[in-house]
């Protein structure tokens, strides 16, 4: 997967796939072939961090 350039658009597409396809980031990112650390690295920049319990980037 190659991930938008828009932060707004990678919020809305993760959690997406988080709620849809997968049940944690580890396994999307392992299955998808994309960066954990900069997933999370640019969500945080909007102010959201990934929250294992529900399985989505929530606000902090």
């Amino acid at each position: 997967m190659i991930l938008p350039a828009d932060d707004f658009i990678l919020l809305s597409l993760i959690n997406t796939k988080l709620r849809d396809e997968y049940s944690s980031l580890e396994d999307l990112c392992e299955e998808e072939g994309v960066s954990q650390e900069e997933i999370c690295t640019r969500l945080k920049g909007l102010g959201y961090a990934y929250t294992p319990e529900y399985a989505a980037f929530k606000r902090i």
